[in-house]
């Protein structure tokens, strides 16, 4: 919200920034400080907002705002229209990040420096190998870029922090790599830090190409459990180094209710390449990469929904996936599928997908919700609705459309991706609504 604003008025449109008063705080405070400054004015609103009846909301825009205690529209007049202060003229305070958090801390007992990094929200809690010099310098032998060389400035929520090669370095020696994990670590920090917002996000990280054998991953029995060095320093990798470029400490930077258990790894696995049926391409070549390349892929979502298993001949799986996935919320028509390659072997053989594109189309053309569903997740809410009122379709129709009414929100099978994981063990699988980005190429990082 805060961004949107600045980026308003700094087209001279004048904006007041409507925030929840649970989160305010941020807004006002360290958002201000290290990353959009003024002027940028917020008016907060009662929480909790959404699932409130239309009494509660009246009684909200007819009651005191919270900060000012004035009535509502009387804060927002207030805020949209009186002189801005000599505070609110700058700009942007956004600081020099080095010399709040020096690149070399003072030398400590272990057991001090431990306990340091717990108290500065660097960790997941769990001990980490402390970043010594010595040891920084030994994981850059891992690839051929330099220390100093910026791979991003991570602006949201972390406050104009440069994430650079050496800073990557940091982490990875914290999360327990070695130094051959450093390409793919590397090309996984362009997509530092992983999502956050007040809704209980996560993240999957899906690897494909020569670099899993290369690293030991696994992408067989157990590949989604605690089973494999590599699955699990790459998984806390992304953890660690999401929680401090990103300055995520809990209440200030990080608001989720109930936060997301899958944030200790991200989900992280190997495609099971191997065993993939004829015809069934690799995540990262489906993708438009080499089936030679190495990729890392990351992806969003919120829900996890796994089978029990026994894929039974008279309700076959592409069915029970799609039952499954109407309880997904449909956002961006995002899903990933991760299916044993048991499931996958009787996708294509006995159910006759010949190809993963063929079984995203049959999903998408047929995994429906009612309408009530649809619109009742505040998610789809805030993303949608904005559409549906300015007449595009399909949100303007569905919006219309009585509660009872079935619509098919997977309307982009593009944006349903099939991953193949797990050691043909049991005909299982996972619907997930992880929507995944773009690949990064693992080779540009050696």
């Amino acid at each position: 919200m805060s961004r949107h604003a600045r980026s308003l008025e700094l087209l001279k449109v004048p904006t007041v920034a409507l925030s929840g008063s649970n989160i305010v705080s941020y807004a006002i405070g360290y958002d201000f400080k290290y990353t959009n400054g003024m002027p940028v004015r917020y008016v907060a609103v009662p929480f909790p907002i959404t699932g409130q009846p239309k009494a509660v909301h009246k009684a909200y825009v007819r009651g005191p705002e919270p900060l000012s205690g004035k009535p509502m529209m009387e804060a927002i007049e207030i805020a949209l229209t009186k002189p801005l202060t000599a505070e609110e003229r700058v700009v942007t305070t956004a600081g020099d990040m080095a010399s709040i958090e020096p690149r070399l801390l003072p030398a400590d007992t272990e057991e001090n420096l431990q306990q340091l990094f717990k108290d500065r929200e660097w960790t997941d809690y769990n001990p980490i190998i402390l970043p010594t010099e010595e040891r920084v310098k030994r994981m850059l032998t891992g690839t051929s870029h330099k220390a100093d060389e910026l791979i991003r400035t991570v602006t949201f929520p972390g406050g104009a922090r440069d994430l650079t090669v050496e800073k990557v370095a940091i982490h990875a020696v914290m999360a327990g790599a070695k130094p051959k994990y450093m390409p793919l670590l590397l090309a996984l920090s362009t997509r530092a830090p992983f999502a956050t917002s007040t809704s209980s996000m996560a993240n999957t990280i899906v690897v494909n190409g020569p670099i899993a054998k290369e690293l030991g991953m696994n992408a067989g029995t157990n590949a989604m459990g605690p089973y494999n060095e590599a699955n699990s320093v790459i998984g806390r990798f992304f953890t660690l180094i999401s929680k401090t470029a990103g300055d995520m400490r809990n209440n200030v930077t990080a608001w989720e209710s109930l936060g997301n258990n899958l944030q200790y790894n991200s989900l992280t696995i190997a495609e099971n390449e191997d065993l993939l049926p004829e015809g069934w391409q690799p995540l990262h070549v489906q993708m438009g990469f080499k089936p030679t390349d190495s990729v890392v892929t990351t992806g969003t979502g919120w829900s996890y929904i796994s089978s029990l298993g026994e894929v039974q001949p008279s309700y076959p799986a592409h069915q029970l996936i799609r039952d499954y996935m109407r309880a997904l919320s449909g956002s961006g028509s995002g899903a990933t599928i991760f299916v044993d390659p048991t499931v996958a072997q009787l996708l294509k053989d006995v159910n006759g997908f010949k190809t993963k594109q063929q079984l995203s189309q049959w999903l998408s053309e047929n995994v429906d919700k009612t309408v009530a569903s649809y619109w009742g997740n505040g998610v789809i809410t805030t993303s949608n609705i904005a559409m549906a009122l300015q007449g595009l379709e399909p949100y303007a129709t569905w919006r219309k459309l009585p509660g009872d009414a079935l619509i098919k929100p997977f309307n982009n099978p593009g944006a349903i991706q099939v991953v193949v994981v797990g050691g043909a063990v049991q005909t299982t699988w996972f619907a997930t609504d992880f929507r995944l980005g773009r690949g990064v190429l693992v080779d540009d990082w050696r």
